[in-house]
């Protein structure tokens, strides 16, 4: 059941980061990090990995556009 909440809580993130790798709105991405962090101490929490797994792709992501933007754009 932890599993699939921390499914849900990165796809819910990846639905604000995906809109945040366009140049200027960079700034999303500091919306989805605690978002993001939930999902994977939650999916930690879980039996399976696959949702912490999922949440940790997501991080990724918005964290390497965050360097690259350097970190407001």
């Amino acid at each position: 059941m932890l599993n699939i909440v921390s499914i849900l809580i990165g796809l819910l993130s990846l639905i604000i980061v995906i809109p945040s790798q366009i140049p200027l709105l960079g700034w999303g991405n500091w919306f989805a990090l605690p978002i993001i962090v939930a999902g994977i101490v939650i999916g930690q929490l879980s039996s399976s990995n696959g949702g912490r797994n999922f949440c940790l792709i997501v991080l990724l992501i918005a964290a390497v556009r965050l360097t690259l933007g350097g970190g407001i754009f």
